[in-house]
C-alpha cells in the first residue's frame, strides 16, 4: 500500500517510502498549534508529486522550514537542520553546544495521510517549548 501524504485540497501531494515505525509529537509554540505529529526522512527519501500552492513559513529565518498548503492551508511537511544528530531530546547537546548541523532532515505530518495504520508507529512525546 503506498502512503501519501495529501493536503485537504489535494493540491500538495508527498509518497513515502515506507510505512514509518515512529514519529515525534511537538508542544513547541509551532507545532502544536499546527497539531503535527511528524515523522522523518532523509534527502531525497520523499517523492514530491505535487507541491502546487505550497508555501514555507520560517520562525527562524529560513533555518526550521514549514510546509502548508496556499490554499486550504494544511501543515503538510517540513525541513530543517538535522537536530538529532547533534542534539538529545532534552535539548542538551551530544557533543559541541551551539552546533548548526549541516545536514538536512524531512519531517512530514503523520495527521495528512487518510487510513494510516496508527498501531504500527511509536509516538514520542517531544517537549520543544522547555527544552529549546
Amino acid at each position: 500500500m503506498t502512503l501519501s501524504v495529501t493536503c485537504h485540497c489535494g493540491a500538495t501531494r508527498i509518497t513515502l517510502p515506507r510505512q514509518p515505525a515512529e514519529a515525534k509529537a511537538c508542544n513547541c509554540s509551532f507545532c502544536q498549534r499546527a497539531g503535527a505529529v511528524w515523522a522523518y526522512f532523509e534527502e531525497g527519501e520523499l517523492e514530491f508529486a505535487s507541491l502546487e500552492n505550497d508555501r514555507t513559513y520560517s520562525a527562524s529565518g529560513g533555518l526550521n522550514q514549514h510546509h502548508f498548503c496556499g490554499q486550504c492551508g494544511m501543515q503538510t511537511w517540513g525541513s530543517s537542520p538535522d537536530w538529532a544528530s547533534a542534539y538529545n531530546a532534552d535539548g542538551t547537546p551530544k557533543g559541541d553546544p551551539g552546533v548548526v548541523p549541516s545536514r538536512r532532515t524531512y519531517a512530514v505530518n503523520l495527521n495528512m495521510i487518510d487510513g494510516l495504520d496508527w498501531s504500527k508507529i511509536e509516538v514520542e512525546q517531544m517537549d520543544g517549548r522547555n527544552n529549546w
